[in-house]
């Protein structure tokens, strides 16, 4: 008995003298984004809405009628204190996406429909900024690292670098390794395959390892140069494997300058990057710019040591006057895979892939302040897709825009929004023909439409 009190009494104390971290300010934050409404083509079949936008470009070419979908943001943050020790800021977030995948509106489907209601959970880190003091950060976990988008095309370009990793950061350096290997070989390059080990046949998966780097130079106008810099790299798996894939690799680099404008009201700016990818690097369609994406189909070796990409951006925001600002942008995407093919070749299922592409995309969102509480918003996008050795299949889209700013604020950023929409868009004969969109794929025509009352926010 005297030995077990005597054991207890050492522990006490060992934890009484080492357990000097103590949390305070505890607090949690709730935040949400998202659109969600209803919307209608009056000229479709049955007035079933469709997405009008260009296969493969997403929301590239405006994003006004995109479909629903709703985020949730939970987040604890916290600040641990040593004794005698400066704080560190620590938060752990993580994101819940909900979106029909089928199409229809998020209210009318469920997780028992067919092809109904998706749940994705892209987020779930911890992240610790300026660890005791200093100028050194850190971060693990799944989360949406990505910085300048587009807003108008949902567009997150140059650096969107969301995926399952960690990183540290020191001032204005930031070190990362991202793992975004995927059992799914439907819309990624293709890591699944099976191994047999002592008779027994279990799932494998070549993991992709990508390292990137990147460095921000600020200048005295507060404009800011980014660089970027990634290494992928793929290993081979074993012969005796069910299917057999060799070593493959791929690199980035890229600038980004944002250099903000004076105007009589402020927020103005420009931005402009360049980014060229090569090898399994050369990611980037269907309206995003993973770099991991790979796209197009391998050589006769099953590598994509010739593949490339070269994506060009521009984007600039104006607010010209207290009544008008105007928000515009331009996409040049160039993209090839590794076989030789400038038109289709085999990927690694057998199926028969586009091998080349070319997107151009330009539009333009200009707000009327009408009220405080009332901006029409008027929308142009002109876009241009061309697949291997295909015409191009082009698109016009214009929308109008009442919308309704119940925070009653002259800014293109003020959110929620409550908007009737009106959109048109007129489609080239090959993208007609050729069923060049969602909605051609059901109403083969000239001319595409959507009316809808839909909303959009994000609340932090």
């Amino acid at each position: 008995m005297k030995t077990k009190l005597l054991l207890l009494l050492i522990l006490m104390t060992f934890l009484g003298g080492y357990s000097q971290v103590v949390i305070t300010n505890t607090n949690f934050s709730l935040g949400t984004t998202g659109r969600i409404g209803v919307g209608l083509s009056p000229n479709g079949e049955g007035n079933m809405w469709k997405p009008l936008n260009l296969s493969g470009q997403g929301s590239l070419g405006g994003r006004l009628e995109q479909t629903d979908y709703v985020d949730i943001l939970p987040a604890v943050h916290f600040t641990p204190k040593l004794i005698g020790k400066d704080s560190t800021n620590v938060t752990f977030q993580m994101r819940l996406g909900m979106y029909a995948a089928n199409g229809q509106f998020v209210g009318n489907v469920s997780s028992r429909s067919n092809g109904g209601l998706t749940f994705i959970l892209p987020e779930a880190y911890i992240e610790a900024r300026n660890i005791m003091g200093s100028k050194w950060s850190a971060w693990a976990g799944a989360r949406f690292r990505r910085y300048d988008d587009i807003h108008i095309s949902d567009y997150f370009y140059f650096d969107d670098h969301s995926a399952q990793g960690f990183g540290v950061s020191y001032k204005n350096t930031e070190l990362t390794m991202l793992m975004p290997a995927s059992a799914d070989s439907t819309n990624v390059y293709p890591y699944n395959y099976e191994i047999t080990v002592a008779g027994a046949t279990n799932p494998a998966i070549r993991q992709r390892m990508v390292w990137i780097g990147e460095h921000s130079i600020n200048f005295k106008n507060n404009s800011i140069l980014k660089f970027l810099g990634e290494f992928h790299y793929v290993s081979a798996n074993s012969k005796t494997s069910s299917k057999v894939y060799p070593a493959d690799k791929g690199w980035v680099i890229g600038a980004k300058y944002k250099n903000p404008f004076k105007t009589k009201l402020p927020g103005s700016f420009n931005q402009f990057s360049v980014r060229y990818g090569a090898g399994i690097a050369n990611g980037g369609d269907n309206g995003n710019t993973f770099t991991w994406a790979t796209y197009g189909a391998p050589d006769t070796e099953g590598k994509y040591t010739n593949a490339y990409s070269f994506t060009t951006v521009e984007h600039f925001l104006l607010n010209l006057t207290p009544k008008f600002s105007l928000n515009g942008y331009g996409v040049f995407t160039h993209s090839k895979g590794g076989s030789s093919s400038t038109n289709t070749d085999e990927y690694f299922n057998g199926n028969q892939l586009y091998n080349q592409k070319t997107d151009f995309v330009v539009g333009f969102r200009s707000f009327f302040y009408v009220t405080k509480w009332l901006h029409l918003i008027e929308e142009v996008h002109y876009a241009v897709r061309k697949d291997g050795d295909n015409p191009e299949a082009e698109m016009w889209k214009f929308t109008f825009a009442p919308t309704i700013v119940p925070l009653g604020k002259k800014d293109p950023w003020s959110r929620p929004h409550i908007r009737l929409v009106c959109t048109l868009a007129h489609y080239n004969d090959y993208a007609r023909d050729h069923n060049y969109s969602p909605y051609l794929q059901v109403n083969q025509k000239s001319w595409g439409t959507y009316v809808g009352v839909r909303t959009e926010w994000w609340l932090f």
